[in-house]
């Protein structure tokens, strides 16, 4: 299998319109003067290569907002699983999305596995994309460690120059490839640019907030009774934004809709969020969670200490949404400053 191949510029749009001829393509798309979304393409006039992350991340694919589990009839005594998936290849997915993916990962493989998911996952397809630059003023891929391709898709694209050098990780990928065949071994010289641009990408990528990748836990560790929750109490709104648009926020409700007749319905899962002022509370009435600067504080660690406890690896990508989205203008690198400033 080469390992790297060059696509011309010229012919990304004719690559998307054959990608969409082999199955259904998806791709980022301006929404507005700022957002961007994924969604359709069947080529690629509307795909935008340089964009901020997208409103909602891939993670809709994968954890679809409303989702059908089961079906049941009285009448029959019947109740029937239900797998709901379509394949798809996903383009253009930067590595902050190629993180939050891997952490979904892990987190539905682990036991009990989740069939549906894992199932959906299989059918994708993902081509990675890599920013050059920082996306905007909110993003923190540096200190994350994901500001670099680490994995996770099958086929990555890095723009240099007049082309793009590709890089085919899986046998899907390498599948694509000889499909569209539009495609080029890649020579010396355009290895040697691609290693060129990364030089510079690391003197430009600096940790974003004043502490380091490996001082994020030790932080959080001996951050439970900071005074920075309550700031956050008083400014958040618990609109669950923040949950909402992360690309590893996974909780889900389970919802049982009964027909008319009382005899068919469906199970369902759709999206929750611990930022919710019921998601907490327990038969009885007692919530464990009532306070706004609880819930803030329960969401940080589940991004810096839970998962690292449980993985070992942060469940914060760096991508920005929390930040970008919040209608309280909370900054999650704000917040991390303040902390550390707090622990001195």
């Amino acid at each position: 299998m080469t390992q790297y191949v060059i696509l011309n510029k010229t012919d990304l749009d004719e690559f998307i319109s054959r990608l969409a001829q082999i199955k259904k393509t998806v791709a980022p798309v301006k929404r507005g003067v700022k957002n961007y979304a994924f969604e359709e393409v069947t080529s690629g006039k509307n795909v935008a290569v340089k964009y901020i992350p997208t409103i909602l991340p891939p993670k809709k694919y994968f954890l679809p907002q409303t989702e059908t589990l089961q079906q049941y009839d009285k009448s029959k005594k019947t109740w029937n699983a239900v797998m709901e998936f379509q394949e798809m290849i996903i383009f253009g997915v930067h590595t902050c999305d190629l993180a939050g993916i891997q952490c979904l990962n892990m987190a539905f493989s682990d036991k009990p596995k989740d069939i549906n998911y894992l199932a959906r996952k299989n059918r994708i397809l993902i081509i990675g994309l890599e920013c050059n630059d920082y996306c905007d003023e909110y993003a923190s891929c540096k200190v994350m460690d994901n500001h670099m391709p680490n994995g996770g898709y099958d086929l990555f694209f890095t723009e240099l120059d007049d082309f793009f050098m590709v890089h085919i990780n899986t046998l899907e990928g390498e599948d694509l490839i000889e499909k569209t065949g539009l495609f080029k071994e890649a020579k010396e010289e355009h290895k040697k640019a691609l290693k060129a641009m990364r030089e510079e990408k690391r003197k430009r990528f600096k940790d974003e907030v004043n502490v380091t990748h490996n001082q994020l836990k030790p932080l959080f560790d001996k951050s439970f009774e900071a005074p920075v929750w309550q700031s956050l109490e008083a400014r958040c709104v618990s609109c669950g934004n923040c949950t909402n648009v992360c690309p590893t926020c996974y909780c889900f409700d389970i919802e049982d809709e009964i027909d008319l007749n009382l005899t068919t319905g469906v199970r369902k899962r759709r999206w929750d969020s611990c930022q919710n002022e019921p998601f907490a509370q327990v038969a009885g009435g007692e919530n464990f969670r009532e306070a706004r600067g609880e819930r803030q504080r329960h969401r940080y660690l589940r991004k810096f200490k839970y998962p690292v406890d449980k993985y070992s690896r942060y469940f914060c990508t760096g991508c920005g949404r929390c930040s970008r989205t919040c209608m309280a203008k909370i900054n999650l690198k704000e917040t991390i400053n303040e902390l550390a400033q707090g622990a001195k």
